[in-house]
């Protein structure tokens, strides 16, 4: 078995650029995607602009991570949306790389790690696309609350509570430090994907996500739908057994 220092060693391949201050790691992203010779991690220490899911706030004290994950894709646009799920396992990975445990983690769909309940990480996709339909290049930005969690009071009503890892475990890791085993972890899901395709990452997905089997409910701009938990499907969409049969739901948010 590894120890946790082969495992960190950063992936051969990756870029690595920390930034002291930065608007927002996905902006930054954007900014340098064109003179990209290969994929390249940014971290921010100090985020002044940093956005969430639907545009919401990331809110980002000082001890947190806040990152980017920017490259250039090959496949379809369907099939590059789905590193969503490549990143969730790498953050769970990261995680049991700085802990050292597994207890309390969990994969909220569609893209959140959940720390004893709460959520402790969450991932903002993003994309930008080039003539021909193909994407350009794609950030993924991920916020963790290493140390300090959002007040609850600022939080979308019955949303999952915000944690931290530090009130959670006691683990004191600095955004440097959980940068190194994310990297590492990204990249050997990534080789798995790359080589194999979705299923295996759905499959190991599914063996860590939270309330599979249980009634959610998942909500749109549009409507709600509440139904239990059976699966994720081939494309990455949360389906739902509901009373008017199976429902295949390919973006929400989802209440407990």
């Amino acid at each position: 078995m590894k120890d946790r220092s082969e495992m960190n060693t950063w992936p051969e391949g990756y870029g690595r650029r920390v930034l002291a201050e930065v608007d927002s790691t996905n902006a930054e992203a954007a900014r340098i995607a064109p003179e990209l010779a290969g994929p390249e991690w940014i971290l921010g220490l100090h985020q002044t602009q940093g956005r969430g899911r639907r545009g919401r706030a990331w809110v980002d004290p000082i001890g947190n991570f806040a990152g980017t994950l920017v490259m250039r894709p090959t496949e379809a646009p369907d099939q590059v949306a789905l590193r969503s799920f490549v990143a969730s396992l790498a953050l769970y990975d990261a995680f049991v790389a700085v802990t050292g445990r597994t207890d309390g983690l969990a994969l909220k769909w569609p893209n959140d790690v959940l720390l004893n309940g709460g959520k402790v990480a969450g991932i903002l996709l993003e994309s930008a696309g080039m003539a021909g339909g193909a994407v350009s290049h794609i950030a993924i930005g991920i916020g963790v609350n290493l140390a300090h969690a959002p007040d609850t009071r600022a939080v979308e009503t019955q949303a999952t509570p915000p944690v931290s890892l530090l009130s959670e475990t006691g683990a004191s890791v600095t955004p440097e430090e959980f940068l190194d085993a994310l990297a590492a972890a990204y990249a050997r899901w990534e080789a798995q994907f790359v080589t194999y395709g979705f299923d295996p990452i759905r499959t190991a997905w599914l063996a860590r996500a939270a309330r599979i089997g249980e009634v959610i409910t998942a909500r749109t701009t549009r409507d709600e739908t509440t139904g239990t938990f059976e699966t994720v499907d081939s494309a990455g969409n949360l389906v739902l057994k509901t009373a008017k049969g199976r429902v295949a739901i390919p973006a929400a948010d989802i209440f407990f």
